[in-house]
């Protein structure tokens, strides 16, 4: 689903999630370090980075779990500093971590989560009912949570964070150790939730997992490096400036690589290389160079950039801006 599309099926832009400037410092550690941006509904807003780059303290921060140090935030039109009870009747949260319990059935974990979101009666059974559609767990309701593969106990864990029908839901992380067809399954129902008109806020490390996103945040270090769809992400990068090698000996031939000076990064993917250099000129000069250390024969191929390069690609700007 690409960011073009989501924004014209958006095109009011009904903002439901912002923060500005918002900040929060643990001591003498900044954590999350003046970050802006606005959430659209029904759009699904991708926080990647890796651990420690501060994903986890902005959603808690937009949930009302954490005070911010600094900085404004809104959620459905509630500020995060000062109603952050009447924001948690209005969201969904999944944690990156299962919090649900094993020794329960699925049907008395929802049961029990939908008691602490005060939903009870024929309201319960209507809404129960409609999660279990939604995430596929119709015939699971009386299995032990013990027992479901982990695939399950995410579905499970989304039905509890969307018993309430909230407009906008939080997921942390919501696919970790899970095998990839249930990822796949997981991001299916997240797409759906999306075309139903619900805000998808979602923290990944996972690039495949990214690129499902209307638009991506990059953090880095508890800063913003970079927002938008991932074609504009990825326009950073001129044409042909992405390139693909096989060559002998791959593994030494990075090091050689990372000694020319046309050539911005190089790594090793499997048996072949990618660079990404300063022109698509410098093909040949790469191309010559590894034949004559002795790395022949050399393939060389222009690719289109993956959001890994993205994301590497702005990490250096802002070291090389912060050594500067």
């Amino acid at each position: 689903m690409s960011g073009a599309t989501a924004e014209g099926r958006h095109p009011a832009r009904e903002i439901v999630v912002s923060a500005s400037e918002l900040t929060r410092t643990f001591g003498d550690f900044v954590a999350v370090d003046h970050v802006s941006f606005e959430v659209a509904r029904g759009e699904i807003f991708g926080f990647l980075g890796s651990n420690g780059a501060g994903k986890t303290t902005t959603i808690r921060m937009l949930c009302g779990l954490l005070r911010p140090t600094s900085g404004k935030g809104t959620v459905d039109g509630f500020d995060i500093a000062t109603e952050s009870a009447a924001i948690k009747t209005r969201i969904g949260y999944m944690s990156q971590k299962f919090s649900l319990y094993t020794d329960l059935t699925v049907d008395e974990n929802l049961r029990f989560w939908a008691g602490t979101y005060r939903v009870w009666g024929r309201e319960f059974e209507r809404r129960r009912d409609w999660a279990l559609a939604v995430t596929g767990l119709e015939t699971r309701r009386q299995a032990l949570v013990a027992d479901l593969p982990g695939g399950f106990r995410q579905r499970l864990a989304l039905s509890c964070a969307l018993l309430h029908e909230p407009p906008v839901v939080f997921l942390d992380e919501p696919t970790g150790g899970v095998d990839p067809e249930a990822r796949r399954d997981f991001w299916d129902l997240i797409d759906d939730l999306s075309e139903g008109g619900v805000t998808i806020f979602v923290t990944t490390h996972s690039m495949d997992e990214a690129e499902r996103c209307h638009r991506v945040a990059l953090m880095h270090a508890g800063k913003l490096l970079a927002l938008d769809t991932i074609p504009r992400l990825k326009a950073v990068f001129p044409e042909g400036s992405v390139l693909e090698l096989e060559c002998a000996d791959a593994a030494r031939a990075v090091e050689e690589l990372e000694n020319l000076s046309e050539v911005v990064d190089a790594a090793l993917f499997g048996d072949r290389l990618r660079a990404v250099v300063e022109s698509p000129e410098a093909a040949a000069t790469i191309e010559r160079s590894l034949v004559a250390a002795g790395f022949g024969p050399v393939t060389v191929n222009p690719v289109a950039p993956s959001l890994e390069d993205v994301f590497i690609r702005f990490i250096h700007e802002a070291e090389e801006a912060e050594s500067s």
